[in-house]
């Protein structure tokens, strides 16, 4: 099966809140020397009343973007990911989650999407920060699809809420009709071998994974599991009791993010199941595209099936 590619998750979300915010004037977007990254030029132009660009001023940002909030409007902050979720930390902590305004926090160029620059432009930290916060939702749509609907869900959503995404073309993983819903994950494919439990642009190579591992005769169960607050511990308990193991994927580091959620949500709840984490491990990235990265962490189709087969091998050998 192949899927069609569409346009980086960045172009849908300024396409989406462009379509937004001319229809509602209360919606602003604040960069902070983003807004031709954030592909904004064009939203710029079009409706200048309805952003504020504050320059290279990440905390100053989070605390205008605070201030207009308190004051009625929908605020999109967007922002790097890496510079949104590390400098403004204190001020997203304080301005935003405990004075409680619903900012919709945007962190573009996520992950290890920023290549070649190296650690310093990398969000791997992100997920795990922002779970120890109180008061923050966490989204990471993995197609066009589920950015369009993320960030138009935003726009009432009553909570402080981050979005994270890349920069790179992503294949279509949904049809137009399929509901989404914050706190509700998808099952691309169904299986009950194996089951990937990914996020982001990591679960296109967990579906390349599903489709390498069909060819083998393993049945693998791939859920993009867009939303990391609240999490949806019901797709991991069912996930946990059809298959033989999990595999969670996530372009974070594997302490704190996706993957130990579900591993302290099983644990915790008394079910065993054979859980592999695969995510970037604790060291500075290998310097490369994000792609590189991927192909040099496992984050592949080939790398995730590789991993599956050692799990389900692993769970064998255990039973015997």
């Amino acid at each position: 099966m192949e899927l069609e590619l569409g346009i980086p998750n960045l172009k849908q979300f300024a396409a989406t809140l462009q379509e937004l915010a001319e229809k509602d004037p209360d919606l602003i977007a604040v960069t902070g020397d983003s807004r031709g990254s954030g592909k904004l030029n064009k939203y710029a132009e079009d409706l200048p009343d309805q952003i504020v660009e504050v320059g290279i001023a990440e905390q100053n940002a989070v605390g205008v973007s605070a201030g207009l909030s308190s004051a009625g409007k929908k605020v999109y902050t967007v922002i790097a990911a890496c510079f949104l979720t590390a400098r403004s930390f204190e001020q997203i902590k304080n301005d935003v989650c405990y004075s409680d305004h619903p900012v919709k926090l945007i962190g573009i160029s996520a992950g290890v999407s920023y290549g070649a620059l190296g650690s310093t432009h990398h969000s791997t930290h992100d997920i795990a920060a922002f779970r120890a916060l109180n008061n923050l939702d966490i989204v990471i749509p993995a197609d066009n699809f589920e950015t369009r609907e993320a960030i138009t869900a935003a726009l009432h959503h009553d909570r402080p809420i981050y979005i994270r995404m890349g920069k790179r073309p992503m294949y279509h993983l949904h049809s137009e009709n399929e509901q989404f819903e914050i706190g509700k994950a998808m099952t691309i494919r169904e299986g009950d071998d194996v089951a990937f439990i990914a996020t982001g642009e990591t679960v296109y190579p967990a579906w390349e994974a599903a489709e390498r591992l069909q060819e083998a005769g393993i049945s693998a169960q791939v859920i993009s599991m867009h939303t990391i607050r609240p999490l949806d511990t019901d797709v991991i308990r069912q996930a946990a009791e059809e298959c033989s193991a999990i595999v969670t994927v996530e372009e974070h580091s594997v302490h704190g993010g996706l993957g130990e959620a579900c591993a302290s949500l099983l644990m915790q709840a008394g079910i065993y199941a054979p859980l592999k984490i695969v995510g970037i491990p604790d060291e500075y990235t290998v310097t490369g595209s994000q792609l590189d990265i991927f192909r040099h962490y496992g984050i592949t189709g080939d790398g995730l099936a590789n991993t599956a087969r050692e799990l389900l091998e692993q769970e064998i050998q255990y039973a015997k």
